[in-house]
């Protein structure tokens, strides 16, 4: 089949493709056996070493705490960022300098942060300025690192996915006479969910992840600091890394896949039934953030980015 993005590739393509392909299976699994080997040979694969994660007590007393942190610091993190940078990538596209400009200060500051130095930022000001407990300063200090850069992150995902709308929305939305925060909170974002979706997702995912910071320089008591109690106390560091790696494999895996669903399922539900706005339809102006383009007349959708709010 024919392809707009390359050529289709002819007999001697589909050779050499088949050539590498093989040639790189076949490294793959010479790579997988040279580490079997050498794991073989250190002792790595005794049952010993990973027996105790066939037992409770590893789970109950380390593991299944620590996942539980990690939930709780991700899920704080994800209630919080989502809505702050809606909200902040809204203000960037906003007419008005006074809220335009501020907004955008604060998500290239923090953006341009890493993530880590901003959890020890605030680890530090929580422990002089606070009466925030020892125990629960890294919680806070985590939740506040990754809030502050993921919501940096996402109100430009929200602000590019408001832009990426063909113009005609804004213009169908003033034709009828829709302020601006109507046309902004039923036209636009709606339609414009649909398109972050993948990209917020992938910070989501982020978000998970970099919760392992916290662990490693606040003594956040999250999975990967439990995974390092597990190897103090049954000398498997090796096992202990790979069974949580397979956990985060395992929530990364729930998110995404809940997010395809979600995308899915908002994709079918936006399908325009191609009906032309009425009087009774422009005066309840929220149920027109259910359909694709706005229709006003015929007026359809077409032409470039968004304007500001």
């Amino acid at each position: 089949m024919s392809s707009v993005l390359y050529d289709a590739p002819g007999p001697r393509a589909k050779r050499r493709n088949v050539i590498l392909t093989v040639s790189f299976v076949v490294l793959l699994a010479l790579l997988a056996w040279w580490v079997w080997q050498k794991m073989d040979d250190k002792g790595q694969l005794e049952w010993s070493l990973w027996k105790p994660f066939t037992t409770s007590q590893a789970w109950t007393t380390y593991l299944l705490p620590g996942l539980a942190n990690t939930l709780k610091a991700a899920g704080l993190a994800m209630v919080i960022a989502l809505p702050l940078g809606a909200l902040l990538g809204i203000a960037r596209l906003s007419d008005h300098r006074w809220v335009r400009v501020p907004a955008g200060t604060v998500v290239e500051f923090f953006r341009a942060i890493p993530v880590l130095l901003l959890m020890l930022f605030a680890n530090e000001v929580y422990a002089r300025s606070t009466g925030i407990s020892t125990e629960d300063r890294p919680m806070y200090a985590v939740v506040t690192g990754l809030v502050l850069y993921n919501a940096s992150v996402l109100a430009e995902v929200v602000r590019a996915g408001i832009l990426a709308l063909p113009k005609g929305q804004t213009e169908a939305a003033q034709a009828i006479g829709l302020r601006k925060g109507q046309t902004m909170g039923s036209i636009l974002l709606p339609q414009a969910v649909t398109v972050m979706l993948p990209a917020i997702v992938s910070q989501l995912v982020v978000i998970v992840k970099d919760t392992a910071l916290g662990g490693v320089l606040l003594q956040f008591t999250d999975l990967l600091n439990a995974r390092t109690t597990v190897a103090a106390n049954y000398g498997n560091v090796i096992q202990s890394f790979v069974v949580v790696a397979i956990i985060y494999i395992i929530l990364n895996f729930i998110i995404t896949s809940f997010a395809s669903w979600l995308e899915q399922r908002l994709r079918r539900g936006k399908k325009s039934t191609g009906a032309v706005l009425g009087p009774a339809a422009i005066e309840g102006t929220a149920a027109t953030g259910a359909g694709g383009a706005v229709g006003v007349g015929g007026v359809d959708g077409g032409g470039g980015g968004q304007p500001g709010t």
